[in-house]
């Protein structure tokens, strides 16, 4: 019994618990309900307390090193994900690119440079000297690094933030994905893709293959995509048998085709030849080609002058190079860009006056020109630019084919202008010098007087009035090619004032030759579209503007900024220009009727007529003739050269004794150019085709 009460003791005890505890709980429940409850929260001690002026807002070092490992706790975390998240695009959309298309003025299409130059080789197919020579010029660590240059990319990033174009320096990996995966906007957000896809790819692939399809995307120039193409493009052989040598040009081209083709102008000759060099010595540098056999290569390795595409034949491929040099200078695209397609570029080039152009140098050439029964008819060049008022370029003739001469004549400079630039000496007297008139001229002390009618000097009293006493005038010495006198004029008003009116009118100030004694005389070399452009502002009332060959360029229905129409600027006062116009109107009658041309115009094309050029006074190894009429400004350029040859060779005796050094063929084209006469023979010219 004593433990029956022990244990019902316990139970009462055990079940009277609950209800204490409920007691208490009933008790303590609206008191705790009153208070509010506070979570304890870690404070952080910032700004700092017991620290007094600027020390208080200094971090300490926990809580530096605490945001530090935060920071890059996040950039860890944000890395992955977008590591995770870029995907290597389909590389086969790259075969599908879409050609390049060029329109006239009237938008019909002149030519799509469609057809990607590419044949895809393997790496068993393309000799080590072409890896070895291409990696020491673009990567030399390719086989040792991740895929991407850290470097490289800060470059970038620092130039996106200063506002400039990104930066180059990208590993072999980086440019692959850049040819095959991405577009070729310059843009941060295109560069952070690249740096990932490119990692990805580094661990994805072998760097033989990331190598092999490097070389199979890469742009050469030339129309050529991959080094098969550059191969044949630059040197008529398949990509195996080409030499160390050779391989080392090709490399030298990855660096941008357009600076580094020995072929083109600018100083490229020289360019090409040094990088070469250099990849040859940086061969020797990285262990891939020794001394021994480096010093083999001491001959140049001169590429085949051209290779273009058939499409581009006759004058489509001048005007194509006309328009990518200006989409080039405006936008910032480059020969790689447009040649991976999808372009539409709008030119100025007029279809008929294109045409008529050419029909007119080719009816002169086989009706005057005899290269087999005289030496000095061989070697004859023709350069022509037709220019409107507001700078649109409407026509050129840059050469016979532009297959078989690379040079563009039309907008190359190269060319001595001689007596067709004292336009622009006349006009800096006229501009500068309020006593300079066009019956202005120099006495026999060299002093400037104004002549009057009759022909007695004004202000020198007692001079006789004949005609042996009487200066030539401004204006008569512009009709006669006087040399002394625009020597004397030049000296009067500066020949630092006569280069900066040229520059003023249009002219390239690389194209102006040195200051001396004959630079009034036309020793400067511009080309035929900036001479053509400078004298619009003597029939333009002293207005020029900056010459233009596209209107407008899109890509995929996207407009492509930087092609607005070039605002006209004032070269000099409208009177100063009226008066040269004037002037030249007396030129054009004159070297026309001497040449009996100008019966084959019609009065329509007789208004307004002015013309510049060059006479049997001037001793260049070059002919000109920059004529206006029907509101076009064209200027003709003839000269001699042979391929390969830098100097030009002499005009004297082409066409004839009866040709005055070859100045009567410039005039003669512009002539039938202006006439618009048809081709008679129904012939089909190389520009319709396409």
């Amino acid at each position: 019994m004593g433990d029956n009460r022990i244990g019902k003791r316990n139970i009462s005890s055990h079940k009277s618990a609950p209800r204490r505890c409920g007691t208490v709980n009933e008790e303590l429940t609206p008191r705790m309900a009153r208070r509010p409850i506070r979570l304890r929260v870690p404070r952080v001690d910032y700004p700092r307390k017991g620290r007094s002026g600027w020390r208080r807002w200094v971090p300490s070092w926990r809580q530096t090193g605490g945001g530090a490992l935060a920071g890059c706790a996040a950039l860890a975390g944000a890395f992955v994900v977008v590591y995770v998240s870029v995907e290597i695009p389909d590389e086969n959309a790259e075969a599908r690119r879409q050609g390049t298309v060029y329109y006239w003025a009237d938008n019909s299409q002149m030519v799509s440079v469609g057809a990607v130059n590419r044949q895809n080789v393997t790496l068993a197919d393309i000799p080590d000297s072409v890896e070895h020579a291409v990696v020491a010029a673009e990567n030399e660590t390719f086989y040792e690094d991740s895929g991407v240059s850290l470097k490289g990319i800060g470059r970038a990033a620092l130039s996106i933030v200063k506002g400039g174009e990104t930066q180059g320096g990208s590993t072999i990996t980086q440019q692959y994905v850049k040819n095959t995966y991405l577009s070729q906007e310059q843009s941060a957000k295109r560069k952070v893709r690249e740096f990932f896809i490119s990692l990805k790819l580094s661990n994805q692939r072998s760097k033989e293959e990331i190598l092999q399809g490097y070389l199979n995307t890469s742009w050469f120039g030339r129309g050529a995509n991959g080094i098969q193409a550059a191969a044949h493009a630059y040197y008529g052989i398949p990509a195996k048998d080409l030499n160390p040598s050779q391989a080392a040009l090709l490399a030298a081209l990855l660096k941008g085709a357009e600076e580094y083709d020995p072929a083109g102008g600018g100083g490229n000759h020289a360019r090409a030849v040094e990088r070469w060099k250099w990849i040859l010595d940086r061969q020797v540098e990285t262990g891939a080609m020794t001394r021994a056999e480096r010093d083999t290569y001491q001959e140049f390795p001169e590429p085949r002058r051209t290779a273009k595409p058939t499409s581009l034949g006759g004058q489509t491929g001048y005007l194509v190079d006309i328009a990518n040099k200006y989409v080039k200078k405006r936008s910032g695209l480059t020969d790689k860009d447009l040649a991976r397609g999808g372009y539409k570029v709008h030119t100025t080039f007029d279809k008929a006056k294109v045409r008529a152009l050419e029909h007119a140098v080719r009816k002169v050439r086989d009706r005057d020109l005899d290269p087999k029964k005289r030496a000095e008819d061989r070697h004859v060049e023709v350069g022509a630019a037709s220019v409107r008022a507001d700078g649109a370029v409407v026509a050129v003739y840059g050469g016979a084919d532009a297959v078989t001469r690379f040079v563009n004549n039309a907008d190359t400079a190269g060319v001595p202008v001689g007596s067709a630039f004292k336009p622009f000496v006349l006009a800096a007297g006229l501009q500068y010098d309020d006593a300079v008139t066009l019956e202005s001229g120099f006495d026999p002390s060299g002093r400037l007087v104004k002549v009057a009618v009759g022909g007695v000097p004004v202000g020198t009293p007692g001079v006789r009035a004949d005609r042996g006493a009487r200066p030539t005038t401004l204006y008569d010495a512009l009709q006669k090619q006087g040399n002394a006198t625009y020597t004397q004029l030049a000296k009067h008003v500066g020949l630092d004032k006569v280069k900066e009116l040229a520059v003023r009118a249009g002219l390239h100030e690389s194209s102006l030759a040195r200051l001396d004694k004959s630079f009034p005389l036309g020793t400067s070399t511009p080309s035929a579209v900036r001479m053509a452009n400078a004298y619009t502002a003597f029939s333009n009332r002293g207005l020029r503007a900056e010459p233009y060959a596209v209107t407008g360029v899109t890509r995929d229905g996207e407009e492509v900024e930087g092609f607005e129409k070039p605002v006209p600027q004032r070269a000099m006062d409208t009177e100063v220009a009226n008066n040269v116009n004037s002037a030249l109107s007396a030129v054009a009658w004159n070297a026309l009727t001497r040449d009996r041309q100008l019966e084959a115009l019609s009065s329509p094309d007789l208004r307004a007529i002015s013309a510049g050029t060059t006479g049997e006074g001037d001793r260049m190894r070059s002919a000109w003739f920059v004529g206006h009429a029907q509101d076009t400004t064209t200027a003709v350029t003839m000269f001699r050269t042979k391929p390969d040859t830098p100097q030009l060779l002499g005009m004297q005796g082409v066409g004839g004794p009866d040709s005055g050094r070859g100045n009567v063929f410039p005039q003669r084209i512009w002539t039938e150019y202006v006439t618009g006469r048809e081709d008679p023979s129904g012939a089909k010219h190389p520009v319709d085709e396409g």
